[in-house]
C-alpha cells in the first residue's frame, strides 16, 4: 500500500511525521500503515485532537501516537471526544470540522 503512495503524499506525511508529531523513522518504519491513512482527513486532525487534550490536562495517560491514529473513528470520538465534551464543548466540532477539509483536499 505505501507503494502506492505518490512520492509527494510521502514527503508531506513523512514531514509532519517527524517535524510536527516528533516521531523517529524506526517508529514509522515498524507501522508503515501509518504512511496510508489520510495525513488531512484523520492523522493530522486525531494528532492536534490528541496534542489539545494533553496540553489541557484532559488526558489521564498519554495514549501512543498508533493507537490515536489507528482506532475507528467511534472509537477515537468515544475515547477522545465524548469524554471532554463539557470541559472542550467545541472539540467535537472542531474535530469534524478537520477531518471535512481533509476529505475535499
Amino acid at each position: 500500500m505505501v507503494l502506492r503512495k505518490s512520492k509527494e503524499s510521502l514527503k508531506r506525511s513523512s514531514e509532519f511525521l517527524f517535524s510536527e508529531v516528533g516521531l523517529e523513522p524506526m517508529y514509522i518504519a515498524h507501522r508503515p500503515i501509518i504512511l496510508c491513512l489520510s495525513l488531512e482527513g484523520r492523522v493530522r486532525p486525531r494528532y492536534y485532537v490528541v496534542k489539545f487534550l494533553k496540553q489541557s490536562g484532559l488526558l489521564g495517560r498519554d495514549p501512543s501516537f498508533y493507537t490515536a491514529v489507528m482506532v475507528t473513528e467511534k472509537a477515537f470520538m468515544e475515547k477522545f471526544i465524548c469524554p471532554h465534551k463539557k470541559a472542550a464543548p467545541h472539540l467535537a466540532q472542531d474535530y469534524a470540522t478537520a477531518c471535512k477539509r481533509g476529505d475535499a483536499d
